[in-house]
């Protein structure tokens, strides 16, 4: 008897450390197969840049390609709407700095910011500018808003589309400046850079990662950079409260993100690639696109509380200055 109950304890013990050693010898998730990283807004803007300079490196560190696809419209809806409804298997994710801000400024959303996607990292933030065409003759942040105020409703201030970070920025902006401008919408931060180069428009509130080549090539003349302090992408710009419109603070940041229900092991892959790619590339995110990364969001749900944290900051922001979901 004391053989055979020797025996079972053994068989026992065997049974529960199994799981323990394929635990231990269970490799990470691989991808088999290039992964789609979506860009909800048209080439050119802040997220393609952010995008483009991490997706290279993440996808070295898995093996795989990682390809940017553009899909614009509605604001980074159209795009956003595509990866929530994809298959939860790793191979379509979404870098969206619209994330937290189509909510805040667009009454019906077809998908849920939050609870329809799960959180792979941050690859930084990044403050928008004040700029206008070099064609304009204002040279401050004052002289610009003395010439609207002289000409109610006969400017125009070129946005990324309804609903995106630019659309904000520039809502707040007319808010706490109380002018009349015309806002034209377009499909994204690249075009709505062309345009203002173009002179189509004579002011926006651009990101920074989408207009710091004109400015700094002289064909955008920044105004302010919309931070409570100066930022040293422009050492000689000055800040929002330095320009006199204090207030008009606004700083994106670009969430990378995958559908919900994506398996907890290919999350995990994805993060950690991802994290190693921003730090990789963070020297040319700051230099390229004014963009810096910060610590503290190396899970899912502190990718997601930022998410859900910068939805409520950006709907309280426009609420304190009158403007409403539409």
């Amino acid at each position: 008897m004391a053989i055979r109950r020797r025996t079972l304890s053994l068989a026992a013990a065997a049974c529960l450390a199994a799981p323990a050693v394929r635990a231990q010898t269970a490799q990470p998730w691989r991808p088999v197969r290039p992964i789609r990283l979506v860009v909800p807004f048209a080439p050119g803007g802040s997220n393609d840049i952010v995008g483009r300079l991490v997706a290279e490196a993440a996808g070295q560190a898995l093996g795989q390609p990682i390809v940017v696809e553009n899909r614009a419209g509605a604001g980074s809806m159209l795009g956003a709407e595509h990866v929530a409804r994809s298959a939860p298997d790793g191979y379509t994710i979404l870098i969206n700095s619209g994330q937290s801000t189509v909510p805040a400024i667009v009454a019906r959303v077809p998908y849920r910011s939050v609870e329809d996607f799960t959180g792979i990292a941050v690859a930084g933030f990044s403050p928008h500018l004040l700029v206008a065409t070099p064609q304009f003759p204002a040279r401050t942040a004052q002289e610009l808003l003395a010439a609207l105020r002289a000409a109610p409703g006969r400017h125009n201030l070129a946005t990324a589309g309804i609903g995106s970070g630019v659309h904000v920025a520039a809502e707040l902006f007319r808010a706490v400046t109380e002018v009349q401008v015309e806002m034209v919408h377009y499909r994204g931060g690249g075009p709505a850079v062309a345009a203002l180069v173009a002179g189509e428009a004579q002011f926006g509130t651009p990101t920074m990662a989408s207009s710091l080549g004109q400015v700094r090539g002289g064909a955008l003349r920044a105004l302010a950079v919309l931070a409570e302090a100066r930022h040293p992408s422009l050492p000689d710009v000055p800040s929002a409260p330095e320009a006199g419109i204090p207030r008009a603070v606004f700083e994106e940041f670009f969430p990378i993100l995958a559908p919900a229900g994506t398996p907890a092991p290919i999350v995990a892959a994805l993060g950690a690639a991802f994290r190693g790619a921003i730090q990789q590339v963070s020297p040319r995110l700051n230099e390229l696109a004014g963009v810096v990364p910060r610590a503290g969001y190396e899970t899912p749900d502190q990718v997601m509380a930022l998410v859900r944290q910068g939805v409520e900051s950006y709907s309280s922001i426009l609420s304190a200055a009158g403007v409403r979901p539409e």
